[in-house]
């Protein structure tokens, strides 16, 4: 009965996928017809599939008394990776996200959570009062159509010497840096029409910038399985980056 119901529910979210982002609408009207019929699903269909937020969670050194932000962090799902001893040095967290139906599934995870502040809100001009330690996206860069604004957003609210993270899908550019994996041309064309469908946009862009940004990072490059199409990978990138205290 449990996996008869699971795949009610993998059906469910399958619909909207092939249904795709409204495209004749605001941002936060878009991915609030997208995202509240699959809501209650969100987090059980794209476990199999956003691979590396574990790593990238658990990977976050933070200081005693940490101030932390999540841009773009839909239902929370992500706060389940910390650790009981980094949610000890965590004096606060925010989450930022505009979609209300996954601000809701947010909202529930903050009744167990004293630290954890749930913020409907723009990622590219929503500001902390205060400079804070780290900020993270998690599969959030490519589902901002701005994300260039994101990004300096996150950049402006992060301390000098803070921990910037981001895990998300990518395609290479055609003639990557010495050192970065290079995608193949039926690559980096497929994926972002495959994603484009329903609002997520992996881009040859992201990963330069992020290393010109931020020159002290660890960057892991690797692929992911797709649920239902068998054999299919889909390149992912796991980038933790510390902002120079100089610029």
């Amino acid at each position: 009965m449990r996996q008869l119901d699971a795949l009610r529910a993998d059906a469910g979210v399958l619909l909207s996928l092939l249904r795709g982002m409204p495209r004749n609408a605001t941002h936060e009207q878009a991915l609030q017809a997208f995202y509240a019929p699959q809501a209650a699903h969100y987090d059980a269909f794209r476990e199999r599939l956003l691979q590396g937020r574990r790593e990238l969670l658990q990977s976050l050194d933070l200081p005693h008394g940490a101030r932390v932000v999540e841009l773009g962090g839909g239902t929370g799902r992500n706060l389940d990776f910390l650790s009981d001893a980094q949610w000890e040095r965590i004096a606060r967290i925010q989450l930022v996200d505009l979609c209300p139906a996954l601000i809701e599934r947010a909202q529930i995870r903050s009744k167990t959570r004293p630290q954890l502040e749930v913020i409907q809100a723009d990622a590219t001009c929503w500001r902390p009062q205060g400079l804070v330690d780290c900020v993270y996206f998690s599969y959030a860069l490519t589902m901002i159509p701005n994300w260039l604004a994101a990004l300096d957003n996150a950049l402006a609210m992060l301390k000098p010497g803070g921990l910037l993270g981001s895990v998300d899908f990518y395609v290479s550019e055609a003639a990557p840096a010495p050192g970065l994996r290079r995608h193949g041309a039926v690559t980096r064309w497929f994926w972002p029409r495959w994603f484009g469908h329903d609002g997520v946009h992996p881009h040859p862009s992201h990963l330069p910038l992020l290393r010109t940004r931020m020159p002290q990072h660890v960057l892991v490059e690797a692929d992911a399985a797709v649920p239902y199409l068998p054999g299919m990978r889909v390149p992912y990138y796991r980038f933790l980056g510390r902002k120079p205290i100089r610029d």
